[in-house]
């Protein structure tokens, strides 16, 4: 199975081609939030540097997030529309589950945080051993300190890897017994082996029924909302 991983849940475009046995070409752009003239053209490199045809490709993988609203829209929209013009599946893979594939074995819990803005971070928090993730926690959303008071009640070594967790590195290593390491964005290998996993459990999905991972409202739909009640 030839499988095309597009990531885009943060300010990191990157995407990566491969199979079973690894990725044969894989490129990370760092442009700061300019996902739609990006991506397309990240595409067609690694098309390129893999020697394939972009109709060879048999899945499309695809971070649902959480992360930011406009990059996780235009991941989910063109891993939609390459989906239905080569009618083959999709793989969504969360934003936390990526970042978490990319730490490898520890014997520390791991905690991917994302960075969601508006003062908030996401979070899970797994264990990885022998190629294996066992979640330990659904997906939550909140201030860093929410984040905090749940890994202070767990208590157990811990290592932070994200976004959120470089940027509030201070405050999260201030009260528990943790470290804050890499990756700090999700990595499109990551996302790759992760639905090289989903493949295998035949747990591939169609495109319509793929769908962000908010975790809370879109902010333009916040806006519409507190607009609609003003008198």
């Amino acid at each position: 199975m030839l499988i095309l991983a597009l990531e885009t849940a943060t300010e990191s475009v990157g995407v990566a081609i491969g199979t079973s046995d690894g990725p044969m070409a894989t490129v990370e752009v760092a442009r700061g939030r300019r996902h739609t003239e990006t991506l397309v053209p990240a595409v067609e490199f690694v098309c390129r540097q893999a020697d394939v045809a972009l109709a060879e490709v048999t899945a499309v993988a695809v971070d649902i997030g959480p992360g930011l609203f406009t990059g996780m829209r235009v991941g989910i929209a063109t891993a939609k529309a390459f989906a239905m013009a080569l009618d083959v599946p999709i793989a969504p893979v969360s934003s936390l589950d990526v970042l978490a594939g990319g730490v490898g074995d520890t014997d520390r819990v791991v905690v991917p945080v994302v960075d969601t803005r508006k003062g908030e971070v996401a979070w899970s928090m797994v264990r990885t051993a022998h190629g294996r993730t066992e979640r330990l926690m659904e997906p939550a959303i909140g201030p860093v300190e929410d984040l905090v008071a749940d890994m202070m009640a767990r208590d157990q070594p811990s290592v932070c890897v994200g976004d959120g967790a470089a940027r509030y590195r201070d405050e999260i290593t201030a009260g528990v017994n943790c470290e804050v390491a890499g990756p700090v964005h999700p990595s499109p290998v990551a996302l790759l082996a992760a639905a090289v996993g989903i493949a295998a459990e035949e747990a591939l999905c169609a495109p319509h029924l793929v769908e962000p991972m908010y975790l809370r409202a879109p902010d333009a739909t916040i806006n519409w909302a507190t607009r609609q009640v003003r008198p």
